[in-house]
């Protein structure tokens, strides 16, 4: 299929996959694999040709950071459900209640028929691959709307996959907010949304006209806490390299650190050494992206102006020039202590800014968390393992990374999804599998059985079987 045989609009694309999952309710895994070897080629023989797309979209994001971000985790997916698929498909063995014996009882994966999928600018490709690997392995249908944000890269994905897909099995849609509005208005099977809080209520609301179930990934103010006596220099190395990937345009980057008011000093010292050894020139760092657009860069211009006009002292981590505002590009920069009302502490950043907020004792640190919405992620630096436990009980969070960070995200293993104002529902490896799929309960009755016994009229002896039955 070439581009120009797009259909006009996301409505008749989902018409003809809707037709296509019917005739076809569940495709055995050689149809499955087969797709997702095609999804894993398109990775393979495109990856360069991606790289230069999303550069060019963020006006200069280095390829390793593509390489290592997105493409890498994508293929990680797709081997995974590879691997893995065949197994996941099949009946699960579930048991039965010892008053119905010898019955037997399964689980039964079903395809639920047209997934969709709205991906975000900041990671377009591992958030667009990522989901419809899950989709395509539990044997979905699978539309995907793309940001009109990325354009390059979100015109070179629906070429490629228009090149290696039918439409009834995958369509890329491309477009601005009318083309997205009308997207979370069709009755998929499945809805699953990445991106801010505000959108993904909008998106759950549109949903919710035709009862279709949603996945909402979103974001929120993701906090690291560094407890006393934790070694500082292997925390704020770990800080910062979860912090600037990206830029931090991150969802689960460090929104914010905690740490004892005694090593406030030490930190940013530390902090300024490690920005200037991985980043030796500053703001002209090819290895240093750049904020994705004007919009978002005035957005986080104004966060960090606001914050030192009402009092927090600010430490750019980049020797020479802090900003650039042709290009877009904004140096790393500690906020130190900020009033916890401003725009850096009360909405999630997305970009190199990280507020340092000081506390004197530990359970201040866990009270201050806990006062705010649950977090996408949370970070805890400590060596006491009972004290990491009893962290782990106190303050929910939609995952954690124990000492490092961002590393939870690329667990196949581990589902991956928010908590209350940070989302909803789950995926990656299995969990994406069964988020798209619905496990059918399935009881077989057996030959031999005494439910007569229980039919009208009700006799005594039905009436003694209850009884015992409530009692043991």
């Amino acid at each position: 299929m070439n581009a120009q045989d797009l259909p006009s609009s996301p409505l008749l694309a989902f018409e003809r996959q809707r037709a296509a999952a019917s005739k076809e309710p569940g495709p055995p895994w050689a149809v499955r694999a087969e797709r997702l070897r095609r999804l894993q080629r398109l990775l393979v023989d495109n990856e360069a040709s991606i790289a230069r797309a999303i550069d060019a979209d963020f006006g200069g994001r280095p390829a390793i950071e593509t390489e290592l971000a997105e493409v890498w985790p994508s293929l990680e997916e797709i081997k995974g459900a590879l691997r893995h698929g065949r197994g996941w498909m099949k009946a699960r063995r579930a048991g039965v209640g010892k008053w119905f014996i010898p019955a037997r009882a399964q689980v039964l994966p079903q395809p639920l028929g047209v997934v969709g999928i709205i991906v975000p600018w900041n990671y377009p490709l591992y958030l667009a691959i990522g989901p419809m690997a899950a989709a395509l392995a539990a044997g979905n249908r699978v539309m995907v709307k793309m940001s009109e944000l990325t354009p390059a890269f979100s015109a070179l994905l629906q070429q490629l996959c228009t090149q290696a897909f039918p439409l009834e099995e995958v369509c890329i849609v491309t477009g601005g907010a009318e083309v997205a509005a009308e997207f979370s208005t069709l009755p998929f099977d499945h809805l699953l949304f990445t991106g801010s809080t505000a959108v993904g209520r909008k998106v759950m609301a549109a949903a919710a006209a035709n009862l279709t179930p949603v996945t909402l990934e979103l974001g929120g103010k993701s906090p690291a806490v560094i407890t006393p006596g934790y070694p500082l220099a292997h925390a704020v190395q770990r800080i910062l390299a979860g912090k600037l990937l990206n830029a931090g345009q991150t969802c689960i980057a460090p929104d914010y650190v905690l740490l004892p008011r005694d090593q406030l000093a030490a930190f940013v010292e530390a902090a300024r050494q490690e920005a200037r050894r991985g980043y030796p020139a500053g703001l002209a760092d090819a290895n240093f992206c750049s904020v994705v657009n004007d919009r978002h860069y005035r957005r986080l211009v104004r966060e960090l102006d606001e914050a030192a006009s009402r009092g927090a002292r600010t430490e750019c981590l980049f020797e020479g020039a802090s900003r650039d505002d042709e290009r877009h590009r904004l140096a790393p920069t500690l906020l130190i202590d900020p009033p916890a009302d401003c725009g850096a502490m009360r909405d999630e950043i997305f970009g190199p800014l990280l507020p340092l907020v000081p506390y004197d004792r530990l359970e201040d640190a866990i009270s201050f968390v806990n006062a705010r919405p649950h977090p996408l992620a949370l970070y805890w630096f400590d060596q006491d393992t009972g004290r990491v436990d009893e962290a782990l009980h106190r303050l929910p969070a939609g995952g954690v990374t124990v000492n490092d960070t961002l590393l939870h995200i690329t667990q196949e293993s581990l589902p991956f999804g928010g908590v209350g104002a940070s989302g909803m529902g789950h995926y990656h490896g299995q969990w994406g599998f069964d988020t798209f799929s619905k496990l059918k309960p399935v009881f077989r009755q057996s030959r031999l059985n005494g439910m007569a016994l229980f039919l009208p009229p009700y006799r005594p002896l039905m009436r003694r079987l209850l009884a015992l039955m409530k009692r043991y």
